[in-house]
This record gives C-alpha cells, structure tokens and sequence, in this order.
C-alpha cells in the first residue's frame, strides 16, 4: 500500500464538489478498496437506510455529462445506462461500517483524512479573507478621520487598501481538486 502522502493525494485528485458538496464516486471508491463497482454497490443497497440522500446521490444526465466532459478516465460511461452514486464525507465514513476488510478500514481513514483537511484549507482562507476585509475597514475609517489634507500616510494607506483589495479579488492561483457542475 502506498505511504498516506501518496494516498492522501490521489484520494484528492477522486473528491469532486458536486451540488455544492465534496464527493467521491462509486467507481472511485471500489478501486481504493479493492473491490468491484457493482459489489460495492450492492453492499450499499443491502444497507441502504444507512444511506440517505445526504450521505449518497445517483448523478443526473447533466451531472454525469459534465464529469465525463471534464475527466477523461470517465469516458467509458458516455453511453453507460448505469448513473455512478456519489458519496458525501459521512457517505464515505459509513461506507466503513458495511465493507469490514482491513483496506477498506485503512483506505477510510485516509479518506476521511482528506476531506478533514480540505475542510480545514477552506475554513483557513475564510479566516484570512475577513481579517483582510477587517483591516480595510480599519484603514477606511483611518482615512475618514484624518482632516483632508493629502499627506504621505493617507498615499500609504491608500496603496495597502489597493494591494488588500487584490489579495481577495484575485487569491493567489491553487491547485483545482474535482470539477464544479455549478
């Protein structure tokens, strides 16, 4: 089995945010545990009341045509029947009480790994995003409570205002993990 670096990278490049919520596909997930798509599905229909609509969706014509436009090893379901179940973070979690095989249990784990982190990556930004709309505010009212004469402060905070601006606006360029269907 390969060291959590390489398996916390390649269950990344297998989350996508669909509907507005981070998921990983059936097919995905059977490869990582080792299984059969066609098992694993079947395991989770033998459960299915562990299994709501927030823990698991089937794809829509849309959703799936969209996948399969924005990732090539999809392109064999083009003229699939079969729509692929997505999985949510606590689908996945829950997948680990139905498939009790030592892969499965560790291949979970990093899984859930995974989306903790990139839940922690995009709390992060958020912090640093409204501290930076904070310090502008701060700067703002600077501005407005200084007497109206051009001094060098007020072109300083003027510039730091600009450059703050940008950090938001444009943030700096990130890996895309997944494709969007909004």
């Amino acid at each position: 089995m390969p060291d959590d670096l390489t398996n916390t990278n390649l269950i990344e490049n297998r989350i996508f945010t669909i509907r507005g919520q981070r998921v990983m596909l059936d097919r995905d997930l059977a490869e990582l545990y080792g299984v059969k798509t066609f098992r694993l599905n079947e395991a989770v229909k033998r459960n299915i009341k562990r299994f709501p609509n927030d823990f698991m969706f089937k794809l829509n014509d849309s959703e799936l045509k969209e996948l399969i436009a924005n990732c090539d090893r999809f392109r064999n379901l083009k003229h699939s029947s079969n729509f692929p179940y997505a999985f949510t973070e606590q689908g996945v979690a829950m997948l680990a009480s139905i498939l009790n095989s030592e892969t499965a249990i560790e291949i979970n784990i990093q899984i859930v790994r995974t989306f903790i982190r990139l839940r922690q990556y995009t709390l992060a930004q958020t912090s640093k995003n409204a501290e930076i709309e904070e310090l502008k505010k701060m700067l703002m009212l600077h501005i407005e409570n200084t007497d109206n004469r051009f001094n060098q402060d007020e072109k300083t905070i003027q510039q730091i205002i600009s450059v703050l601006n940008n950090l938001i606006e444009k943030p700096k360029e990130t890996k895309r993990i997944g494709f969007r269907t909004e």
